[in-house]
């Protein structure tokens, strides 16, 4: 008899209208009423590109693919892969108690997060074990950390910047600046000696290897993007900085690779495409962006070699 095996690919989460922003902004905020300015705020980002976010459609896409590569694979285990999210539904505690219904030998809890940080895998894995501790019985738990430097996951993105880099033309492509995007966190991060920075700068440079883009500051460079309404100091250098230097000095071309994310999401859809592209555009830079992970064939096999390593 196959071991059954339970993968819970866990994410941020994300309003599926308009009408739900103001109940999913009080959820990220603990309990408390958010500011009708910052609701009006989010309410028009996400008016912007459609009215809804495609993260939770995109993370089942994902979800269906890896279990489904996971099965054909599989000669001794039974693979059901599960979505939860942090702060939306389906909530990581009302997926516990779908997977309960008819429990697992074993759970690999997988953030979709690939770098760590306390702040994004380590609350995600903090919510799935108050979910866990809520329930009678004890379930074998597999954690994973992190995986940001994972073989397939650093090919799918060099994929994807080869390709966006292809949209140029030949002699053109050594003149364009690449600037690879991850979500910024406050700064305190660092006192706490995170390791977040650390995963971030790994990922990029096995992509730099991969691509062949020499050192920093040539072609390419690093910022960080969407930082949150919490006031003090955030990560930088912040993307808008790095705008603002490039058409200073004058660069047409600029393609945006977000490294820090593996879906579609607002955070890119507004964020990228239509904030940035903005600024670029008033500084005379024509900027583009790499096409998300989302489903490509080598991110689903990442996910996947994640959860075997695991099993």
């Amino acid at each position: 008899m196959n071991k059954k095996i339970a993968v819970l690919l866990m994410a941020h989460g994300a309003p599926e209208s308009l009408d739900d922003i103001a109940a999913y902004l009080q959820q990220i905020m603990k309990g408390r009423p958010p500011a009708q300015a910052i609701v009006d705020q989010v309410k028009e980002r996400y008016g912007l590109v459609g009215g809804e976010s495609p993260l939770l459609a995109i993370t089942r896409q994902q979800a269906d693919a890896v279990e489904k590569q996971l099965n054909e694979a599989a000669s001794d285990s039974q693979y059901r892969v599960y979505i939860g999210m942090r702060h939306w539904h389906p909530f990581i505690a009302e997926t516990v108690k779908e997977f309960l219904a008819d429990p697992p030998e074993q759970l690999i809890a997988l953030s979709l997060a690939p770098q760590y940080s306390k702040l994004s895998v380590g609350a995600y894995n903090e919510t799935l074990e108050k979910a866990l501790a809520e329930t009678e019985g004890t379930l074998p738990v597999r954690w994973v950390k992190s995986w940001h430097n994972q073989p397939d996951l650093i090919d799918a993105f060099a994929d994807r910047l080869k390709a966006g880099l292809a949209h140029y033309p030949e002699g053109e492509r050594s003149q364009v600046q690449i600037v690879f995007t991850a979500h910024s966190l406050p700064a305190e991060v660092l006192a706490d000696k995170d390791p977040y920075p650390n995963e971030v700068a790994g990922t990029i440079t096995e992509i730099v290897k991969k691509c062949d883009l020499g050192p920093q500051g040539g072609r390419w460079q690093f910022g960080y993007q969407s930082r949150g309404f919490r006031p003090g100091e955030w990560l930088g250098p912040e993307v808008d900085e790095i705008i603002e230097d490039l058409g200073n000095r004058g660069e047409k071309h600029l393609l945006v690779a977000p490294i820090g994310f593996v879906s579609d999401h607002v955070e890119i859809l507004y964020d990228i495409d239509i904030l940035y592209k903005d600024m670029a555009a008033a500084k005379g830079i024509a900027l583009r962006r790499t096409e998300s992970l989302n489903t490509h064939p080598s991110f689903i096999k990442a996910l996947a070699e994640v959860v075997r390593t695991y099993s």
